[in-house]
């Protein structure tokens, strides 16, 4: 299609940080490589997008010109006592800081909507449903997406979050529905994008469809790292298995269940690469003591995105033990380093990971998780043949999450909402809300 312009609205966006920062820098930087783009994100991320680009590190066929709104007193900021909150019950402080500042964001859209020309307007991150802010309101087409958070995590896995995790997951099970029942704002933006909305998963796919009877395209919300690996990593007889986990430590993550699970691998030389912090990590070192496998456990911490992916890509398998997620970022990095994946067949994983490139595991009882990321940790160990197809499965997996496969997926988006914009214009309507899909 032809080259559009584009403003788009990415309030977590930088080159250093992994998660939702490190989902609003791939898309921003996939979509200057085909459009001219405009970009509104928070101003926190200015030192290191400023740093990055100074450096003469390309970022796409074009630079992107940033907008850095100015970051409230009261505006979150990934540092300090926002991080804190992000983790606890008072994260729902979180979420109106998020919604004052796209307030101010949609102001500032508002104006270079009349300074400038632009095609469409593109709300990025963060990916969560609830706040899509009032850019669905300006003059020109909304996209919105890839869209998360809509899914509760299941109830039997609750218990396994331990006391303050099942307090903290399961009231924001009934938030969640809750929302999803009386939250207007989204069904607004849901009906203003008129089918251009992304699906960050399958689940979410179906979600959008059940609950508001919308239409849209399934792009995952991740993208493979800046390189990948040619040929996987070997594994020498009677070299220990080096098994990767990485993450914040929250009870979400559930560490604990691959701790428990690798107790039971008394027969198996094995070391287990666990990147990460947050509030959850001395309980985990605690119980990895206690399960009496504290040696076997290496706690690198916070580390850089490439000294991660250094520890990533010395490991010869990777375990995501998530029980409420997307996809994540590190999922799609260990693939794109060749590393077999073991997860609970739900969320994102179970659209990125198939029997050509890891082990799936059925998310039930306890027990049973426990077990069987125990009997694919096991499998993995005693038959190097079978690691090293999955391995080379996961490098040909990554190829399918790459950012050009992405754009191609979104520019039938673009073009859908660019035509819309034609047809309505043609009818004699300005309005981006005419023949919308009906909601309500």
């Amino acid at each position: 299609m032809r080259r559009l312009n584009i403003l788009a609205i990415a309030y977590a966006c930088n080159p250093t940080r992994g998660s939702e920062f490190g989902v609003g820098w791939g898309w921003v930087n996939a979509i200057a490589s085909r459009h001219d783009l405009t970009v509104i994100t928070a101003d926190f991320n200015f030192i290191d997008i400023d740093k990055h680009l100074n450096n003469c590190v390309p970022l796409s066929n074009s630079t992107p010109r940033f907008v850095y709104m100015t970051n409230r007193t009261w505006h979150y900021r990934p540092s300090g006592f926002w991080i804190a909150v992000e983790g606890s019950l008072a994260k729902p402080l979180m979420n109106l800081a998020y919604e004052d500042w796209l307030r101010y964001a949609f102001a500032e859209a508002e104006q270079e909507t009349k300074e400038n020309h632009y095609d469409l307007v593109h709300l990025i991150t963060y990916v969560g449903w609830r706040f899509p802010g009032r850019f669905y309101q300006l003059s020109i087409p909304f996209v919105w997406g890839p869209i998360g958070g809509m899914t509760n995590t299941p109830w039997q896995l609750l218990p396994m979050l331990g006391i303050r995790g099942a307090i903290y997951y399961g009231a924001r099970n009934l938030i969640n529905s809750l929302q999803l029942t009386l939250m207007k704002g989204p069904r607004r933006a849901l009906r203003a994008a008129n089918g251009c909305v992304i699906a960050a998963t399958s689940e979410i796919k179906e979600a959008l469809w059940n609950r508001f009877s919308v239409r849209s395209r399934v792009i995952c919300e991740v993208g493979p790292p800046d390189f990948t690996r040619v040929s996987p990593n070997e594994r020498v007889e009677d070299e220990p298995l080096r098994i990767c986990w990485s993450g914040t430590h929250l009870p979400g993550k559930a560490l604990n269940l691959l701790l428990r699970a690798a107790a039971l691998l008394h027969d198996i030389h094995y070391t287990i690469e666990i990147l990460g912090d947050g509030p959850s990590g001395r309980n985990w070192k605690r119980l990895a003591t206690k399960l009496g496998i504290d040696e076997r456990c290496h706690w690198h911490g916070w580390l850089t995105r490439a000294a991660s992916l250094t520890i990533m890509g010395d490991s010869h398998v990777f375990a995501i033990t998530s029980l409420k997620d997307l996809t994540s970022n590190v999922a799609v990095e260990a693939i794109s380093l060749g590393l077999p994946v073991i997860c609970l067949d739900h969320c994102g994983f179970a659209d990125l990971v198939t029997d050509y490139c890891g082990i799936k595991v059925h998310a039930g009882s306890e027990k049973q998780i426990i077990s069987d990321l125990c009997n694919a940790l096991r499998k993995l160990y005693m038959d190097e043949a079978l690691r090293r197809r999955l391995s080379e499965g996961a490098l040909l997996r990554a190829r399918d999450y790459s950012w050009p496969n992405k754009m191609c997926a979104l520019e039938k988006v673009y073009e859908a909402a660019v035509t819309i914009q034609k047809e309505n214009d043609v009818a004699g309507s300005t309005s981006p809300t005419t023949n919308l899909v009906q909601m309500d």
